[in-house]
């Protein structure tokens, strides 16, 4: 299992646009991918609903979990992009 902690990138947090983004890319990966905020339990990164439901706004820490390190790396490095621009 690996695990990658980023700080969210988009400045209004993962709403609807990032939370679109991100969901159709874990939907594209051979494996599962997992994001949590501190505290909280992890969600499939291939829900767009459930990222929204994190709550997760600009500069907080969310937790990138896969089998697949390359995997957790993609999803890792969109939620650390600023999805908005």
């Amino acid at each position: 299992m690996t695990s990658r902690t980023v700080k969210v990138g988009s400045s209004v947090g993962l709403h609807a646009r990032p939370a679109a983004v991100i969901s159709q890319e874990a939907a594209t990966l051979g494996s599962t991918v997992t994001l949590a905020i501190e505290g909280g339990e992890p969600i499939d990164a291939k829900s767009v609903l459930l990222i929204m439901t994190l709550g997760a706004s600009a500069g907080d820490l969310v937790t990138v979990t896969g089998d697949n390190e390359v995997d957790v790396n993609t999803i890792a490095d969109l939620v650390a992009s600023d999805l908005d621009a």
